[in-house]
């Protein structure tokens, strides 16, 4: 009788160890924070399932001119995004939204909207990094700022591995003024800047990042959570095309 038992919750257990493995597997990763100042934070799953539409009435700023905007301002559908530069996981995102644009940005049915979300408690160098895209901006306007971004994610190791001395070589090799960017650097005029960013992203409901708010011509919103793949990013998008 007991070995007949052990075999029952074997046959029980079995589909369920499967099926969370699968789950474990399939779920997009997300860098998670507390209230800022805490003492936690790391990896964890982000939530799977059907995108969260949330209110129109939600904190997230109104898309502005103030804002980087890489495609058409006018179009329907924006996709904001908070964004940690030493964020692994940020970097694959990056990547998939450049993606995204290439099919949805060069009609103008999609912009990208990006805002800063550094995670001080794991990423001590994720901030400076920020400002320094805002001095780019400075120097080389929307393209300078873009521009600079895509460089910076595509030779940072992740995880305060990048070098901050290289930050000035970053902008000369964009073709801005090494000098200028220096001074722009070392001013911190733009801390508050990113500050607001943050706060923006917190009021939004980020916990982690990538954290992104998808809205639709009619102002509702969809909530993307993670470094979500390409496929389950565009239907989100597919979703926010349909709002009139």
């Amino acid at each position: 009788m007991e070995e007949q038992n052990n075999k029952t919750k074997r046959d029980y257990l079995l589909p369920a160890s499967i099926l969370i493995s699968a789950l474990l597997v399939s779920g997009a990763l997300v860098y998670n924070i507390g209230p800022r100042g805490a003492d936690r934070g790391g990896g964890n799953l982000a939530q799977i399932g059907q995108p969260q539409a949330v209110p129109s009435t939600s904190n997230t700023k109104d898309v502005s001119k103030q804002d980087h905007i890489l495609g058409d301002p006018d179009a329907p559908v924006k996709i904001v995004e908070f964004s940690d530069i030493e964020c692994p996981f940020c970097k694959r995102f990056h990547v998939t939204i450049q993606q995204l644009m290439s099919e949805y940005g060069a009609d103008g049915r999609v912009a990208w909207v990006y805002r800063h979300f550094p995670l001080d408690q794991l990423h001590s160098k994720a901030r400076k990094e920020a400002e320094a895209t805002e001095c780019a901006n400075e120097l080389g306007g929307n393209k300078g700022f873009w521009a600079y971004l895509d460089r910076i994610f595509e030779i940072t190791p992740s995880n305060n591995g990048l070098d901050l001395n290289l930050l000035p070589q970053i902008a000369e090799d964009i073709g801005l003024d090494r000098v200028k960017f220096e001074e722009c650097l070392s001013s911190g005029k733009y801390a508050q800047h990113i500050e607001s960013d943050y706060q923006d992203a917190v009021s939004s409901g980020g916990r982690g990042t990538p954290y992104s708010v998808v809205i639709a011509a009619n102002g509702k919103k969809f909530v993307v959570s993670g470094a979500q793949p390409y496929s389950a990013l565009k239907s989100i998008i597919d979703l926010a095309l349909q709002e009139k």
